[in-house]
């Protein structure tokens, strides 16, 4: 088989994986957009946001923006691994038999970031939009240290509803429906915003995927050194991906903050810098860890599926290509 179609096998695993991944832990997700995006500040529990998301959005609040963010993994996890399993073939076909060192990692990682980033950016900003669409008219009072709500939001930060008061009952817009209104109130331009910040957080999964080859490599060896010829199991997978997310996510939260805030449509922040700034300014240092909890908690879950689900899938579907080319 050629490294272009294993390429592409990892690309299909990878965007699989990442849908599992995505359907398990999408409450989560949800709840640490909401309080990244958030401003105010506020001393809950994930348990007391879920029952207020409940409360007043019922249980199917907490999967506000799930479809997109279904489409945004398959399309952000098939192109990382394909780029990167391409890259990662390249470096290692001109030195058989050893593995990726830390450099030859962070450069494979460093090429597939960026492409994916590209790609899938329109994506995140409608799945942020989605998933923070009410929270115009239904948040309460900011404390008097913070600048108050606008009376009547931009149309950039206007709540994605279909009615106009917050005592109606709103309607999830669809894909389609918040797309179109992204591209009225702000234009095309309006799909890449938060594009920088996401650029620079191409260090997530470049950390993510350069620890994870590591701990994998020193792994294999001490395996080796004992004696143990089997592969991998599902079990080591799942550790080594949780282990690798949990350093990657915990070293850029602060910009996971930004960039969900200028996807979500903060207009007072002109720049990555400024909004770093000013969330520093009004709200401190613990501004800028808004729903870390439920966000590691979130991440680390859906690196351990992903990473097990992918090597899991990737295995089984080479074996039915296998299987297929042998019954022709």
């Amino acid at each position: 088989m050629s490294s272009s179609s294993d390429s592409l096998i990892h690309a299909v695993a990878g965007a699989a994986g990442g849908i599992v991944a995505m359907t398990a832990t999408y409450p989560l997700i949800f709840l640490s957009t909401r309080a990244a995006v958030e401003t105010k500040k506020e001393d809950k529990t994930t348990y007391q946001a879920i029952l207020d998301i409940i409360k007043r959005e019922g249980v199917l609040g907490l999967y506000s923006g799930l479809n997109s963010s279904l489409l945004g993994i398959a399309v952000t996890n098939g192109v990382y691994y394909y780029f990167y399993e391409r890259s990662k073939g390249v470096i290692l076909q001109s030195r058989p038999g050893k593995g990726l060192s830390t450099l030859e990692s962070i450069l494979a990682g460093l090429i597939a970031g960026s492409a994916t980033t590209i790609a899938s950016n329109p994506i995140w900003v409608v799945q942020t939009s989605q998933a923070t669409h009410g929270l115009g008219p239904q948040l309460p009072s900011t404390p008097s240290t913070l600048p108050a709500p606008a009376s009547s939001p931009s149309p950039a930060t206007a709540p994605l509803t279909s009615t106009s008061t917050s005592t109606e009952p709103t309607r999830k817009l669809s894909i389609a429906e918040t797309a179109a209104h992204i591209l009225r109130t702000g234009g095309p331009a309006a799909f890449f915003r938060g594009l920088g910040p996401a650029l620079v957080l191409v260090v997530n999964p470049v950390l993510q995927y350069t620890v994870f080859e590591q701990l994998k490599n020193t792994l294999v060896r001490r395996r080796a050194a004992r004696g143990e010829r089997s592969p991998l199991t599902d079990w080591h997978f799942f550790v080594l991906g949780a282990l690798s997310k949990l350093v990657a996510t915990g070293s850029t939260y602060p910009y996971i903050v930004i960039k969900s805030r200028l996807q979500a449509g903060h207009q007072r922040y002109r720049s990555a810098l400024h909004g770093l700034q000013t969330i520093i300014k009004e709200e401190g240092v613990e501004g800028l860890y808004k729903g870390v909890g439920s966000k590691l908690l979130q991440s680390v879950l859906t690196a351990a599926i992903l990473f097990a689900g992918q090597r899991r899938i990737y295995e089984m579907t080479k074996k039915a290509i296998a299987a297929a080319a042998v019954a022709k």
